[in-house]
């Protein structure tokens, strides 16, 4: 995990606010630790995916054992500078700012669902609503995730608990449990 993602997951993680750093509005309970989730529930259905055309994935979520371990609690899309990100799903967006020097953009949705996108310069105001499909940033050529290619990271939490973004977009992965 990356300084930046590590930073970030730890804001989300505390929801603190300080004057240095903010944590997105609404990101989770006062002092609570986030869970992580190892697959999705697969009931949520189907979100858009918020790259178009639909991208490739360049790294899967592979949350920790425990929330507190490295890990990564989303999926990076490959991406180009300046592509448009979309909302995946009807909601509001939470957050739109610069975050652990990435822009970051949160939108709430049903169910106590979260999507948060970095690095994106957000295009839509904190409280405006947004439709499925529809642009609220762009991403930018920030090192991240992919450094020194360009991609689009994409995290959905319900509550405290990472969820796989892959699972709202029928693309999970198949994990066979034994009887």
């Amino acid at each position: 995990m990356s300084i930046g993602s590590a930073l970030l997951a730890a804001v989300v993680a505390t929801a603190s606010v300080t004057t240095a750093v903010a944590a997105p509005p609404g990101a989770m309970p006062s002092g609570a630790a986030p869970a992580v989730a190892r697959t999705g529930s697969g009931s949520h259905g189907r979100w858009a995916w918020p790259l178009d055309p639909e991208p490739s994935v360049e790294r899967r979520f592979d949350p920790p054992e425990q929330p507190w371990l490295p890990g990564h609690r989303g999926v990076d899309l490959a991406a180009a500078s300046g592509q448009s990100v979309q909302s995946p799903a009807a909601g509001t967006v939470t957050y739109s700012g610069r975050l652990a020097g990435r822009g970051v953009v949160v939108v709430a949705h049903d169910r106590g669902l979260r999507s948060t996108f970095e690095p994106v310069d957000g295009s839509v105001e904190v409280g405006a609503t947004v439709a499925r499909g529809e642009r609220v940033g762009v991403v930018t050529s920030t090192a991240g995730h992919c450094a020194p290619a360009v991609c689009l990271h994409w995290g959905v939490l319900r509550g405290q608990t990472y969820l796989d973004p892959l699972s709202f977009v029928g693309r999970a992965r198949i994990v066979l449990l034994p009887l």
